[in-house]
């Protein structure tokens, strides 16, 4: 008789790891270590920029000025011997509706009367150059003293004040952020910027609006006579320049402020 036997195969799935499976394993865990911590540090910076960009996109599309009116003053002796061209623009500002703060004492005023053109400074404006205009006073109520040396006053470098300078009178300031000497402007505030555009056979006359000139004002070299296209534009140091181009009136008649723009 034969035995019966069972004979079967066994599998054996079972397999002891290697040594190089172990260090290739480790490998693998080093290298996507390494790339998340990457990864990690890209897109950090990435926010960061972007919250960078941001933020002065914001800054570039709201602070910006507003011109609300431009007004033009003809100097005099008397009410019927008046300049035959306008000696004093009165440029009145404000701010849009949610704009960030703008420092006046940054701006750039560019005033072309289509032959002439002044680029002007603040008066107390010493960042951008090593002068300032020359008598200029920080003291809170020296606005007009400020406009007289505006129109009258000159200095070795950069010349007459009327050619390189601007200055400033604040008209509503409820937080008081407002002087001569750190003239900051938030929203609400209201302000008018004197530029002096006295020039040629207008020098002789005694008073320009409430300034005594006593025929010393000096020349700015622009010419705003009638029929004269006068070009205005606003650089703040950060945010959307403003422009204000006007045409003057065929004749000014006996008015002594004349309405420019709008």
């Amino acid at each position: 008789m034969k035995t019966n036997r069972n004979t079967g195969i066994f599998s054996d799935s079972q397999a002891q790891v290697g040594i190089g499976t172990l260090i290739i394993f480790i490998a693998m865990v080093l290298i996507a270590a390494v790339a998340a911590s990457v990864l990690i540090q890209t897109s950090g910076i990435l926010q960061q920029q972007a919250q960078s960009t941001g933020k002065q996109a914001t800054q570039e599309v709201s602070s910006n000025l507003v011109v609300k009116n431009i007004e033009g003053i003809r100097a005099k002796n008397n009410a019927s011997d008046m300049a035959g061209n306008i000696s004093l623009l009165k440029i009145r500002v404000g701010l849009n509706v949610g704009s960030s703060p703008v420092d006046i004492n940054q701006l750039v005023v560019t005033v072309t009367d289509g032959t002439n053109t002044n680029d002007l400074l603040y008066a107390n404006n010493d960042k951008t150059h090593d002068y300032r205009m020359s008598n200029f006073s920080s003291d809170a109520t020296a606005a007009s003293a400020n406009l007289a040396a505006l129109l009258k006053d000159t200095q070795a470098t950069p010349g007459p004040n009327a050619k390189y300078f601007f200055t400033v009178q604040k008209i509503r300031d409820e937080d008081m952020s407002f002087s001569q000497g750190n003239p900051i402007m938030n929203t609400g505030d209201l302000a008018t910027i004197y530029v002096s555009a006295v020039s040629g056979s207008d020098l002789s006359f005694s008073t320009i609006g409430e300034v005594n000139t006593a025929g010393n004002q000096k020349d700015s070299g622009l010419n705003i006579g009638p029929r004269t296209e006068v070009t205005i534009v606003l650089t703040p140091e950060s945010g959307a320049t403003t422009m204000a181009t006007f045409l003057t009136p065929s004749s000014y008649g006996t008015r002594e402020a004349v309405q420019l723009y709008p």
